[in-house]
């Protein structure tokens, strides 16, 4: 296997990948302090929190499904220059996005308890994970408008905004949550309710500074209100055809976390702590394999929508290398970061001796993950071949982890062996992605040429008088 000796895939790579890592680590940071300030107030408040995040679990499945339709034919578009077109389908995308957020926060602010004891049946958790859902679902209309106004300045590689935003996010929001969670500056100790309203109050000034950016200090893409009065009817079918597997294996993603959330809440509140603060250190660990991920999506899409395809295969072998290095660098960071990341939580004994057994289990799945995760969607996906990772995930959930993990938790197996089969897909689809990406049959150009518009469009185009 060929490693690539173009100088600017690596220089490309990395100036992409820095900002979009540091964004998701300052995102991952806030999480994590409403996490450990939570910690300190008991089992019940962090399993209430990680309940009550279910949907919002769900929402970033759906998000993430419409980011990534946006950006893998918009960085297809960027390679091509097609600005115009790149407009056209962000418009399509943020509509759909505001109609998830909206419906969405109704459930959330509707149906708090009922979300709750779906997943677990505590009093105490079902009243700590309501009361911090109610308020926190008012905040999903706000990040579904962040996220995709982010997304969009991805697709024409600027990453840095996101990173900036994320900042502020972070400042905002650890600071409400001192102050509002255990009541400093005069202000009554709010708890679980304290850290959702920081959450909100934190995710509307990213919205707000994110949509200031894209429509007044952007000069790439030069989007306007007046691109939303428009839908590009030829776009809209690209952005369904496309778009669909995307958000249809993010759907399918977020029915496996439900049914994660699911089986593993029919253990003690210990267990689901424990899975709680797991969870947290994968995603630690995540962040920068999912910023490497995220730049090597825009390279291919920029790549194959040029029409380079032996510079595409050239990355390719090369990405796979590096990412099977990320990946074992990954599992021995988790190992040697096991103890320490624990100590952060005050809980009891119990919940400390599941989380280190859950723990061992992601030191060896995350190398998987990190091959294979990255590179279905980092070539496999952002190249065009959308369907293919829409079936792979579809199969391994419903044909293997969710029957695997009942049928273990049914014969009374221990909680680390139902959380292992919840997990053994990583590693297994390592053998489906090597023999796809090497076969090469992935790259497909989705655009269409610049002056292609049907009748409808340009009807559309009229009726609004959309002059750009």
């Amino acid at each position: 296997m060929v490693i690539t000796r173009d100088k600017s895939f690596y220089r490309t790579l990395f100036l992409l990948a820095i900002p979009i890592s540091l964004q998701n680590l300052i995102t991952y940071a806030v999480n994590l302090a409403d996490n450990v300030m939570i910690g300190s107030l008991g089992n019940d408040a962090i399993s209430g929190v990680y309940m009550g995040g279910q949907l919002q679990t769900v929402l970033q499945m759906f998000i993430g499904g419409i980011e990534g339709a946006i950006l893998i034919l918009a960085a297809q578009y960027w390679g091509k220059k097609d600005t115009k077109s790149i407009r056209r389908v962000v418009s399509i995308g943020i509509k759909f996005a505001v109609l998830v957020g909206f419906l969405l926060t109704l459930v959330a602010v509707i149906f708090p308890r009922e979300i709750i004891g779906f997943f677990i049946g505590d009093p105490g958790v079902i009243s700590e994970g309501a009361d911090y859902l109610r308020i926190v679902g008012s905040s999903y209309l706000f990040f579904c408008l962040s996220q995709v106004m982010i997304v969009s300045m991805r697709s024409v590689e600027t990453a840095k905004i996101g990173m900036y935003i994320s900042i502020m996010a972070l400042v905002v929001n650890v600071s409400l949550n001192y102050i509002l969670i255990f009541g400093k500056l005069g202000l009554p100790a709010m708890g679980v309710r304290g850290a959702a309203w920081a959450t909100l109050i934190s995710r509307f000034l990213e919205a707000f500074v994110s949509i200031f950016y894209v429509l007044v200090i952007d000069k790439k893409l030069k989007f306007s209100l007046k691109d939303l009065l428009h839908t590009d009817l030829t776009l809209l079918k690209d952005f369904l055809r496309y778009g669909l597997p995307v958000i249809g294996g993010q759907l399918v993603w977020s029915v496996n976390m439900l049914a994660n959330s699911k089986i593993m809440g029919s253990y003690s509140s210990a267990v689901v702590t424990a899975v709680s603060i797991t969870n947290m250190l994968h995603n630690l660990i995540y962040v920068w394999m999912n910023g490497l991920s995220s730049a090597v999506g825009i390279i291919t899409g920029k790549t194959v929508g040029a029409g380079k395809t032996e510079t595409m295969k050239e990355y390719a072998k090369t990405v796979q290398i590096i990412f099977l290095i990320v990946g074992v660098l990954s599992g021995i960071a988790v190992f040697f970061s096991r103890d320490l990341f624990i100590g952060f939580y005050k809980t009891d004994l119990a919940a400390q001796e599941y989380a280190r057994q859950f723990i061992n289990v992601i030191t060896v799945t995350i190398v998987g993950t990190c091959y294979q995760a990255a590179c279905l969607f980092g070539l496999v996906k952002s190249g065009g071949d959308i369907s293919f990772v829409f079936k792979n995930d579809t199969i391994f959930v419903f044909c293997v982890l969710i029957p695997s993990a009942l049928i273990a938790r049914a014969m009374g197996a221990a909680p680390w062996i139902v959380f292992a089969c919840l997990k053994c897909d990583q590693i297994l689809k390592c053998f489906v992605a090597v023999v796809k990406i090497n076969r090469f049959n992935w790259m497909k150009n989705l655009t269409r040429p610049a002056e292609e518009e049907t009748q409808e469009g340009a009807l559309s185009n009229e009726k609004n008088g959309d002059a750009v």
